[in-house]
């Protein structure tokens, strides 16, 4: 009996722990999951030296905030361009294209040190300032995600997604913090060379990237749209009105059939449409996202004020911690912000995806409003630590609630523009800060950030507490269906 008890509590804590389903999952998820664990060891790697690199160039405060920005919108033209074009090109080839931009940024940032330089480099490469997703891989991947899960597995799959890219930042930050103290205690090893080493790493990453982007199947790649017969029956008022009511669910560009010959029962396949590079959105769709937008951009442009680099700047600047230390610190705080997106998952099973995000959220916003306030490190760090104890749980459910509330043929297209707008909206975030830190008001930033993230906490609730998503609309049209 014991044993049977000790399986069924292990099965039990694999699938609340989503271990079965990132287990069970296909070679190409798996390999999307690596590319994020690859990619984000190296953004972790970057982003604790970014700011401390310029600063050691002679670049002053409000122009470490100017690069950020900048970097920033070359984000938002890249990826906008890149992911728009994703499903008509090539999801495989556009995530090499953007492996191939990666590992370019590395490479002029290990061997230039003029600011005018390093910017060009970073807009129309790939570096990440926030220590976040930058470029076009994360709308890329999460559609593929999306289409290559089933929904109930969904929410697993990316919180597994979410994690191993924290935990790729956190190694990334703890592994560089020590190699630079490490470095620097050689002969003839400046900072400024340890840095550029790093640099240097995260462009042979760039090329790990790619060649994993390369072993991906034609499975990643987008689902040709289903032809289906329709049934032609006569429609009275109330039903036409009904028909109308739910079309939006519908391709909008689908053609209408003809009136079949008095035999038939059924129509031929709709012909194909010429392909096209451009992506369509339903109106449904276009609605969602754009209230989507418009709240994401308050929670972004709250992340560009305290993005990762700025709160290692802070840090280093207020307590004069060590790179070793520094990156202890953050592999800390990253390691728990990536275990606690397995518990989101499971809190999501039970809550639903909304208040999942919104209740996890709201306290790492209060936590980072208070991070500027004590004096000694020790209050500073422990409200760091409790801020990553919930900062990254929504993640995982705001992945799984935009894939179901749209069509699986838009998922990319939708992506690609809230992280456009992600981008766009956190790119004045820097901008701020570096004016704030200039005038030594550096803990301002921080209050003014948390504020905007609970404020979109609670507009979130507000506007969609009660949303059905696409896919729980038609699964209830086809009951509906059955039981008629």
């Amino acid at each position: 009996m014991a044993g049977i008890s000790l399986r069924t509590s292990a099965n039990w804590l694999m699938n609340e722990l989503g271990l079965y389903s990132i287990l069970g999952s296909s070679r190409d998820s798996k390999l999307l999951c690596l590319q994020r664990f690859v990619r984000l060891f190296a953004y972790g790697a970057s982003t604790l030296i970014l700011a401390l690199y310029l600063s050691n160039l002679g670049t002053t405060d409000a122009r470490i905030g100017l690069f950020m920005s900048m970097t920033l919108w070359g984000d938002v033209i890249i990826s906008f361009v890149l992911t728009l074009f994703a499903d008509g090109l090539g999801r495989r080839r556009i995530l090499m294209l953007g492996s191939a931009l990666m590992t370019a940024s590395g490479l002029v940032f290990t061997f230039s040190g003029n600011y005018w330089v390093l910017v060009v480099a970073s807009i129309f490469g790939v570096i990440s300032p926030s220590g976040n997703e930058i470029g076009p891989f994360k709308a890329i991947e999460e559609s593929t995600l999306a289409q290559l899960s089933s929904p109930d597995i969904r929410s697993d799959i990316f919180a597994w997604y979410t994690l191993l890219g924290n935990a790729g930042t956190a190694c990334g930050m703890i592994i560089c913090g020590w190699l630079i103290e490490w470095l620097q205690s050689l002969d003839n090893w400046t900072a400024t060379h340890a840095h550029r080493l790093i640099f240097g790493i995260y462009a042979f990453l760039g090329i790990v990237k790619l060649i994993l982007a390369f072993m991906l199947s034609d499975k990643c790649e987008p689902e040709p749209p289903k032809q289906e017969y329709q049934k032609v029956t006569e429609l009275n008022d109330i039903e036409i009105e009904s028909l109308l009511s739910s079309s939006e669910d519908n391709d909008e560009n689908a053609q209408p059939h003809p009136a079949p010959p008095p035999n038939s029962k059924s129509l031929p396949p709709t012909p194909k449409k010429k392909h096209s590079l451009l992506p369509s959105i339903s109106p449904t769709s276009r609605i969602i996202l754009l209230k989507l937008s418009i709240l994401f951009s308050f929670d972004s442009f709250a992340s560009g004020i305290a993005t990762a680099s700025w709160i290692t700047y802070f840090f280093t600047t207020k307590f004069s911690l060590p790179e070793g230390t520094l990156g202890t610190l953050f592999f800390t705080t990253s390691i728990i912000a990536a275990l606690s997106n397995l518990v989101a998952s499971s809190i999501s099973k039970r809550i639903g995806l909304l208040k999942t995000m919104v209740f996890t959220h709201l306290p790492s916003a209060i936590f980072l409003a208070l991070i500027p306030l004590p004096t000694t490190l020790f209050p500073a760090m422990t409200f760091l630590i409790l801020r990553a104890c919930t900062q990254n749980m929504d993640q995982a459910p705001r992945q799984a609630f935009l894939a179901a509330a749209v069509l699986p043929s838009e998922r990319t297209t939708v992506m690609g523009v809230v992280n456009v707008v992600r981008s766009l909206s956190q790119s004045g975030g820097p901008l701020l800060t570096g004016w704030l830190a200039g005038m030594q008001k550096f803990w301002i930033a921080f209050l003014i950030a948390g504020a905007l993230k609970a404020g979109y906490d609670l507009a979130m609730l507000k506007m969609f507490l009660g949303f059905k998503s696409r896919e729980e609309v038609d699964g209830e049209r086809e009951r509906r269906g059955e039981a008629a």
